[in-house]
């Protein structure tokens, strides 16, 4: 994919453009190497046209955003309805969890976790440790789901 250089005066270009349906299809065009669709607005081709230039100056999707968007499509496929986003935490957040009636708080870093003044490499480390066995840590603190397939066992 070709680097496009892209900046608030090129959008703003684009944006102001006259609404000259010609510029805009041949742009079109450019970017995304088919004709747009004949009966699209003037703000669809505006909007479309920006999105590609902004696509092409950070170089696509991010791989995680890529892969969420290609379950969503092999999950329509197959029928199936819902599909959650990958979940992301920040630093600073806290978890809280109470596991056999005690309340667990774990801080999120920037490289890990922290756990009764103990720095952890991961939130399944963190589970072992209030457990006593392995536990997905994700799954543990209620971030991610069981899949329904272990949901219909129980």
């Amino acid at each position: 994919m070709r680097k496009t250089q892209l900046n608030h005066n090129t959008i703003a270009s684009l944006v102001d453009l006259p609404h000259d349906r010609e510029v805009l299809v041949a742009r079109w065009q450019e970017l995304y190497g088919t004709e747009p669709p004949r009966k699209a607005s003037q703000k669809l081709l505006i909007r479309a046209v920006v999105y590609r230039m902004q696509e092409q100056a950070k170089e696509g999707l991010k791989p995680v955003t890529r892969r969420f968007l290609e379950q969503i499509a092999k999950g329509d496929a197959d029928g199936k309805k819902k599909i959650e986003p990958p979940i992301s935490i920040k630093p600073g957040t806290r978890l809280l969890r109470e596991w056999h009636g005690i309340t667990y708080e774990i801080t999120v870093l920037n490289d890990g976790v922290q756990f009764k003044g103990r720095q952890y490499r991961s939130l399944s480390e963190v589970a072992r440790a209030i457990t006593g066995v392995r536990w997905s840590g994700p799954l543990f603190f209620g971030l991610k789901k069981k899949s329904e397939k272990k949901q219909e066992k129980e």
